[in-house]
């Protein structure tokens, strides 16, 4: 699975990027998404029975529509969710956040980190760059 990790700092720009990449790597494979918070708590929707599931203990919570599934796992690291994503059969990772990790990145804005192999590229040339990126696991 191909790791494609997206840095940059707040209102960069870094969402409507990752909207207009994940179309594109579509056409080659399957495309997940993993969204780092940071400081704000993602909030279950109040006195619906998932959350009163999760909120009872359960490790693992699904609520299943006409058209998707939505998970609440207890586990929060990001390297359990690539485990999940990798036995989903993904073929690309795309990482919002998480700057403290070593995978190669692509910076949107002016941040200045370790890692950077592309900085404000537009979506050709992150498909020319695929083979610049990490394997997971490497």
């Amino acid at each position: 699975m191909k790791i494609i990790q997206v840095v940059g700092r707040s209102n960069s720009g870094k969402t409507t990027f990752i909207r207009n990449l994940v179309p594109v790597l579509k056409k080659a494979g399957r495309v997940a998404v993993i969204k780092h918070l940071g400081d704000h708590n993602y909030q279950m929707e109040p006195e619906k029975d998932t959350t009163h599931f999760f909120d009872a203990g359960a490790d693992i919570a699904i609520g299943i529509d006409s058209d998707k599934s939505v998970v609440a796992i207890r586990k929060n690291t990001l390297e359990t969710m690539l485990d999940l994503l990798l036995s989903q059969g993904m073929d690309y990772a795309i990482i919002e956040g998480f700057k403290q990790k070593p995978f190669p990145k692509i910076v949107i804005g002016s941040l200045v980190i370790d890692h950077c192999i592309l900085t404000n590229p537009d979506i050709e040339e992150v498909v020319a760059s695929l083979h610049l990126f990490a394997e997971y696991p490497e």
